[in-house]
C-alpha cells in the first residue's frame, strides 16, 4: 500500500506510527469536545445567575453534573465501539461472501 501517493509501499513501522498519531489525534479532539460540552451543559444548568465566586451549592451541583455526564459519555462510547465492531464484522462477512460469489478466493 502507498502512502501519501507514493509508488513506494510503507514499512510497517510507518503504517503503525500513522495509525497511532491518529488514534491519539482523535482521542485529544473526543477529550476537547467533552470538556467544551460539559462546561456549556452543566454551567447553563447549575450557574443560573453567575456571581464573583461560586457558592458550595454551585461546587457540589457542578461537580454531580459533570460526573454524570462523563458517565454518561463513557456509556454512550463503550456502547458506541461495540456496535461499530459488530457492524464492521458484519461488512467483512459480507465481503467474503461477495467474493465467494465472484469465485474470487478470500484471504481469510
Amino acid at each position: 500500500m502507498a502512502l501519501f501517493g507514493s509508488d513506494a509501499p510503507a514499512p510497517a513501522n510507518q503504517k503503525v506510527a500513522l495509525i497511532n498519531q491518529i488514534q491519539q489525534e482523535a482521542a485529544m479532539n473526543n477529550a476537547r469536545q467533552l470538556i467544551s460540552k460539559v462546561n456549556e451543559h452543566c454551567f447553563a444548568h447549575c450557574i443560573p445567575r453567575p456571581g464573583s465566586s461560586l457558592t458550595s451549592r454551585d461546587q457540589t451541583c457542578l461537580s454531580q453534573c459533570m460526573e454524570k455526564y462523563i458517565s454518561f459519555w463513557n456509556t454512550t462510547s463503550r456502547t458506541y465501539g461495540v456496535r461499530l465492531a459488530s457492524e464492521q464484522k458484519k461488512l467483512a462477512g459480507q465481503d467474503v461472501a461477495a467474493m465467494n460469489a465472484f469465485g474470487t478466493p478470500s484471504s481469510e
